[in-house]
């Protein structure tokens, strides 16, 4: 019998690693996070000042369609300013390589020499990347840019956008089905369970420290839903 052969490449090393759901990642929690308090707190907000559901409810429909587009409007505009910046640094280091190829690739040996190579080792590592492919070289190393980091406009609003919709529907069905006497507190209570929820979930998809992530986006949560029922109370408007 032969005894199969471990072989690790470089994909499987990389796909056990969380930084490449990053972008993704950040955009759904925030978008996800966003729906949830946002829409509750609104919610709350109007159920601590009326005594009728359809107040709450318009409130609570109008705050989802309004926060989901403009979650995903926003994500797009500023990921795209982004892409812009870079796109413009890379176009920048293609004209430096063609008009001074040498300064270039001395750059390069900076770069590495200063990561913990001798000089020698970090001119001929330049050298040959250079020869491989000088402007991927630059890309990654002088820029900081690769297939992680890049911006992706259209993926960040997706996920945004979708992600705020999501987590807005919660507090949309607690407006439609809880008792108004007591909607503010089925929402905090709601929220608060989706939020711990959010937060386990996004620590594990990341790797992260769950109780650290519950911790925060509930403390950070129940701060916007309190003071969004003290405008409630304050205003103390009956509808």
């Amino acid at each position: 019998m032969t005894k199969a052969k471990n072989t690790v490449t470089i994909d499987n090393y990389l796909d056990s690693h969380y930084i490449h759901r990053s972008n993704w990642l950040r955009a759904a929690v925030l978008g996800a996070n966003d729906g949830i308090i946002s829409v509750s707190s609104l919610a709350i907000g109007v159920a601590t000042a009326s005594i009728t559901r359809d107040p709450i409810l318009l409130a609570t429909v109008a705050g989802l369609v309004a926060g989901a587009l403009s979650m995903a409007a926003g994500e797009y505009v500023s990921v795209s300013s982004q892409t812009d910046i870079e796109e413009a640094d890379i176009e920048r280091e293609k004209l430096e390589l063609e008009k001074m190829p040498e300064a270039e690739m001395q750059i390069l040996a900076q770069i590495y020499e200063k990561r913990g190579l001798t000089k020698e080792t970090a001119l001929q590592v330049a050298k040959e990347l250079t020869a491989s492919d000088a402007l991927a070289a630059h890309i990654r190393d002088e820029l900081g840019l690769n297939e992680v980091s890049q911006a992706k406009p259209i993926q960040a609003a997706f996920a945004s956008g979708a992600a705020f919709t999501a987590g807005g529907l919660l507090p949309l069905a607690v407006a439609l089905f809880a008792p108004v006497a007591q909607m503010e507190y089925f929402l905090y209570g709601f929220t608060i369970l989706s939020l711990i929820m959010l937060g386990a979930v996004s620590a594990k998809t990341g790797g992260s420290s769950i109780p650290k992530a519950i911790l925060r986006i509930v403390v950070w949560g129940t701060i916007a839903m309190g003071l969004s029922a003290l405008v409630g109370y304050l205003f103390g408007v009956k509808v």
